[in-house]
């Protein structure tokens, strides 16, 4: 079985490389099909893997080298298929082909479609060294990679301001988090002696309580980062200037989804600190109704889609931080299947609508793209958690740990977030796809994106109605490793009494979204009662955490900077150094004439040097004759 992990891991930079070499050229659409057929290459081994795996196999653990040997430090480039990377492994493959064939059609006419996949598979490879290393530092390697293709792929269409702005806002942002993670590996290291999993885990078990704690802190912090959860969460929305298969990939498969498998990964910890657990779990539900209530009034497609990705994060780290890991990685894989089939279609509407993002300039777009208006509608019934969709299964067994586990608080925020999930979901739906042609007073003449790129979505959308079936046997499969069980309410007719309440109010929901806008003909201009309303403002400004960031963290440090610039840098340090270096060129300057080669000149100085070194030696010798009496008169003196 170990060629099948090599194919996995290496057959994205294979790819990536195979495209680099064309980012000179003009488009080859062949660059394209090569790199989608080696990430499906990598897929297709990880369902062989995922198959040994689920038949009862040893996990699969290889070293290929020895990556760093001194002292007592030692870490191999090894790797590890078990049941948590395996899971990983699948949803990254499975997603990133049906992204990188979408992609085909979708950067058809892109100067840079070469550059593009060169990037995209690069990044793929980056997530599979941090979801199949066995060790820390190599996990920290792939987490360094996925920020730095992140940074290519945000910031990919680097001719606009904006996009460059936004993939450097991820990737900074994303270096604050690391500073913390880079922390919580050294107190990882300088506690138990090894960066390995297996090693460092049976470890934990010997520390006490408040070391523990400190590390789960700092390894937190950089999950926080790269899962962009609050206050490190602007990056997320912002990082939509990229291209719509980026935030697909990102969303779904690969860069937010890494700080949820550290968390999972690291559970043996966070199940010795439940304490820092309670906290990561009620982080999780303030994220998920935080980001919800931002999507409820937002006007740009993208940033609505990707609201709700930060909102179920908020979910998946709410089920990790009350010790529900299993449930918390089947959210992570059923959220990766309709959230890739909602940026898709975003995509494909995107295209029909000329790069248009306000759903209010849209309407009616089901009749010329019906197949798109089917997948963006089931994809968010699971969104939303209906029966028997995908995320029905997944975030009501979050919302059966969190009752069961008697956090009511939890449990009520992530019900209330369960309804706001629903509405902002169809209302985006509604004004997208219902209602008046509002699109036709600008122009636009929409059309259905290519036959293949729907076929290449037709994957996941399948995925999105049928994922909720794999539970048992996933739970099953992660048993050993997570310890995965059933949460068990003390009465059956209270689980019947909560499963159909959220369905009746999400349900409700439903019908509110399309009741308010599934007839909506007009497109706003900002003069209503309800877009001047505090609360309205409020939301539609994101609380106006990035405002409060830019005034008084961003401009502050400007204003600094500038001051050190001038100030110390140029008057102080530059004046040093270029004080420093004159004097030495006008002595050099002044003293050129000792080297002229005229001889009457090199006489002089030569007689000049002698009358030095005698008076010089005059005077030493004078001082060593008389010492005693130089010291007893400056005794006298007082000196």
């Amino acid at each position: 079985m170990e060629k099948y992990l090599y194919i996995a891991l290496f057959a994205p930079l294979v790819s990536s490389l195979f495209s680099a070499l064309f980012t000179a050229t003009p488009k080859k659409q062949f660059v394209g099909i090569v790199a989608s057929f080696l990430i499906f290459s990598a897929f297709v081994s990880s369902y062989i893997l995922l198959g040994h795996i689920m038949d009862g196999g040893e996990p699969i653990h290889v070293e290929m080298m020895t990556w760093m040997a001194t002292g007592n430090l030692y870490i191999p480039f090894g790797f590890v298929v078990d049941q948590i990377s395996v899971t990983m492994m699948m949803v990254v493959t499975l997603v990133s082909t049906i992204v990188h064939i979408y992609s085909i059609g979708y950067m058809d006419h892109d100067k840079g479609f070469n550059r593009f996949f060169a990037w995209l598979s690069a990044f793929v490879f980056s997530m599979m060294i941090l979801v199949m290393s066995d060790n820390y530092a190599g996990l920290f390697i792939g987490w360094e990679g996925v920020g730095l293709c992140s940074w290519g792929l945000i910031g990919f269409w680097f001719h606009k301001d904006i996009a460059t702005w936004a993939a450097n806002e991820a990737f900074i942002m994303n270096r604050i988090a690391d500073l913390g993670m880079l922390i919580g590996l050294f107190l990882v290291y300088w506690n138990t002696g090894t960066l390995q999993y297996e090693g460092a885990f049976a470890a934990f078990a010997q520390l006490d309580t408040a070391t523990l704690t400190w590390i789960g802190i700092f390894l937190f912090i950089g999950a926080m980062g790269k899962s962009a959860q609050f206050p490190l969460h602007t990056w997320l929305a912002d990082a939509m200037e990229g291209p719509t298969p980026v935030s697909a990939l990102i969303h779904a498969a690969t860069m937010v989804t890494a700080g949820v498998y550290l968390v999972i990964r690291s559970n043996e910890l966070y199940s010795l600190i439940p304490h820092v657990g309670l906290f990561i779990a009620s982080l999780g539900a303030f994220v998920a109704l935080f980001a919800a209530s931002m999507a409820l009034v937002n006007r740009d497609m993208k940033r609505i889609i990707a609201y709700s990705t930060l909102s179920q994060l908020g979910y998946m780290f709410a089920a990790a931080g009350l010790g529900a890991y299993w449930v918390a990685l089947f959210h992570l894989m059923a959220h990766a299947f309709f959230k890739a089939l909602l940026f898709l279609g975003a995509g494909n509407v995107m295209h029909a609508m000329h790069d248009e993002l306000d759903p209010f300039k849209m309407g009616g777009l089901k009749k010329v793209m019906k197949w798109t208006w089917i997948m963006m509608t089931i994809a968010s019934l699971a969104l939303a958690g209906i029966f028997p969709f995908a995320g029905f299964f997944s975030k009501d067994t979050i919302l059966e740990a969190a009752f069961a586990e008697h956090h009511m608080v939890i449990y009520g925020v992530l019900l209330f977030t369960a309804g706001l999930t629903a509405f902002y979901s169809f209302r985006l739906v509604a004004l997208i796809f219902h209602g008046e042609e509002r699109y036709k007073i600008f122009g636009i003449h929409p059309h259905e994106a290519y036959r293949f790129m729907l076929i290449a979505m037709s994957p996941l959308l399948i995925l999105a109605m049928i994922a909720g079936v794999f539970q048992a046997p996933f739970f099953e499969m992660v048993e050993e490793i997570l310890g995965a069980a059933e949460y068990h309410i003390h009465s059956h007719v209270t689980l019947w009494i909560m499963l159909v309440g959220t369905q009746i109010f999400v349900g409700l929901a439903i019908l509110y979204a399309y009741k308010k806008y599934g007839t909506w003909s007009s497109v706003p201009d900002g003069s209503s009662k309800m877009e001047n309303s505090f609360i309205y403002k409020l939301l539609y400004n994101q609380y106006y955490i990035p405002y409060a960031y830019e005034e008084y963290i961003v401009k502050p440090y400007n204003e600094i900077s500038e001051i050190l610039w001038t100030k110390v840098d140029q008057k102080i340090v530059d004046a040093s150094v270029d004080g420093i270096a004159g004097f030495f060129y006008s002595a050099g300057e002044n003293t050129r004439d000792m080297q002229s080669g005229n001889l009457s000149t090199m006489l002089k100085w030569m007689v000049a040097g002698i009358i030095i070194l005698l008076s010089l030696a005059v005077v030493f010798g004078l001082a060593a004759r008389y010492s005693g009496e130089i010291m007893a008169i400056l005794s006298g003196l007082g000196v």
